[in-house]
C-alpha cells in the first residue's frame, strides 16, 4: 500500500467517524437517541472548572482596568506583549500631573507660595506615580500571569480533553445503536465487539478528564497565594501614598495659613464677592513699602552673610516638629541663616528659644 492509498483510505476512515457523531448529535438533540450521562462527580468538576473559568477571566480583565484605567494603554501593551516586545515607557497619569505642577511652580517662581507649593506637590505626585508603577509590575507578575496561566494553559488542556470525551462518548452511544439495529448474529457480534471497544476507551477517557479536573482544587489554592500577593502589593502602594501625602501636608503647613484656609471654611459661611480692585488695594496696603524685589535680596543677602536681622512675623505658624520653632503673629524674632539650610527657611531664635522658620511667614526689619 502506498502513501496515497494510506491517506486516502485515513481520510475516508475520518470522515466516516465524524459523520456518525455528527448523526448520533443530531438524534440526541432531537430525542432520538439515548445518550450516556456522565457521573455526578465528573459533572461537578466540570461545572467547577467552568465556574473558576469564567470568574478568573473576570477578576484578571478587571484587574488590568484598576491597573491601567487607559483601554487605548492596555491595547497597546497586549499587542507589544504579543510581538513579545516591550512597551515604550511613558509617564503615567500622576507622573504627568506632577510634571505640570512642577513646570508651573517653576513659571510662578520657587520663591513664591504658590510656586513652590506646587512644585512640592508635583514632587510628591511623581513619587506616586513611582509607586504605581511598582504595584502595576508587581501585581503583573505575582496576581495577574497565574491567572492568565490559568485561562491559556491549564483550562485550554481540560477544554481539550473534555472534547475528546465528547467525541468518545459519542462514539460509544453511536455503536450502542447499531448494535441495537443490528438483527444478523454476525454482525450483532461485531456490534458487541465495537461497544466494548468504544466503552473502554470512554472510560479510560473520563478518567483522564477527572484527574486533570480534580487539579482545579490545586488551582484554588494557587490562585489564594497569589490573591495574599496582590493585596500586600495594595497595602504596600497605599501604605506609601499616604505616607507621600502626609508628609506632603506638613510641608504645606509651613505656608502662611491665608493661602491654606480656602477650602476648610464651613459650607454655611457666606463668602463675600470681593472686586479685583478691591483685593489689589487691600494687598497694597498690608505690605510693606518696599517692593517685592527688595524683600527676596534682603533674605538673599542674609543668607549670603553670617550675620543676623530682625524680622517680624506675618502670620501664625505651628511648628510641624522639634527642629522649627512656633510663631504668632506681630511678634519679633531674630533670624540669622545656616549653612546647608533648605533655601526656604532661617533659623529663629525668641530668647533662650529656636528653631526653624519659614521665610514666607517673615517680614524682615531693618
Amino acid at each position: 500500500m502506498n502513501i496515497m492509498d494510506f491517506n486516502v483510505k485515513k481520510f475516508a476512515a475520518d470522515a466516516g467517524t465524524f459523520l456518525s457523531r455528527a448523526v448520533q448529535f443530531t438524534e440526541e438533540k432531537l430525542g432520538q437517541a439515548e445518550k450516556t450521562e456522565l457521573d455526578a462527580h465528573l459533572e461537578n468538576l466540570l461545572s467547577k472548572a467552568e465556574c473558576t473559568k469564567l470568574w478568573t477571566e473576570k477578576i484578571m480583565k478587571q484587574t488590568e482596568v484598576l491597573l491601567q484605567p487607559n483601554p487605548n494603554a492596555r491595547i497597546e501593551e497586549f499587542v507589544y506583549e504579543k510581538l513579545d516586545r516591550k512597551a515604550p515607557s511613558r509617564m503615567n497619569n500622576p507622573e504627568l500631573l506632577g510634571q505640570y505642577m512642577i513646570d508651573a511652580g517653576n513659571e510662578f517662581g520657587p520663591g513664591t507660595a504658590y510656586g513652590n507649593a506646587l512644585i512640592k506637590c508635583g514632587e510628591t505626585q511623581k513619587r506616586i506615580g513611582t509607586a504605581d508603577r511598582e504595584l502595576i509590575q508587581t501585581s503583573a507578575i505575582n496576581f495577574l500571569t497565574p491567572l492568565r496561566n490559568f485561562i491559556e494553559g491549564d483550562y485550554k488542556t481540560i477544554t481539550k480533553e473534555r472534547k475528546l470525551l465528547q467525541n468518545k462518548r459519542l462514539d460509544l452511544d453511536a455503536a450502542k445503536t447499531r448494535l441495537k439495529k443490528a438483527k444478523v448474529a454476525e454482525a450483532r457480534a461485531a456490534s458487541e465487539q465495537e461497544v466494548r471497544i468504544t466503552q473502554s476507551e470512554f472510560d479510560r477517557q473520563a478518567e483522564i478528564t477527572r484527574l486533570l479536573l480534580e487539579g482545579i482544587s490545586s488551582t484554588h489554592a494557587h490562585h489564594l497565594r497569589c490573591l495574599n500577593d496582590f493585596v500586600e502589593a495594595q497595602m504596600t502602594y497605599y501604605a506609601q501614598c499616604y505616607q507621600y501625602m502626609l508628609d506632603l501636608q506638613k510641608q504645606l503647613g509651613s505656608f502662611p495659613s491665608t493661602f491654606l484656609s480656602n477650602n476648610n471654611q464651613s459650607s454655611s459661611t457666606p463668602v463675600p464677592s470681593v472686586s479685583a480692585s478691591s483685593v489689589l488695594a487691600s494687598a497694597s496696603a498690608s505690605l510693606p513699602s518696599v517692593s517685592n524685589s527688595v524683600i527676596t535680596s534682603g533674605f538673599s543677602e542674609l543668607k549670603a552673610s553670617s550675620g543676623s536681622r530682625k524680622a517680624r512675623v506675618l502670620y501664625d505658624y505651628d511648628a510641624a516638629n522639634s527642629s522649627e520653632l512656633s510663631l504668632l503673629a506681630d511678634e519679633v524674632i531674630t533670624v540669622y541663616s545656616v549653612p546647608g539650610m533648605d533655601s526656604d527657611w532661617l533659623m529663629g531664635e525668641r530668647g533662650n528659644q529656636k528653631g526653624k522658620v519659614p521665610i514666607t511667614y517673615l517680614e524682615l526689619l531693618n
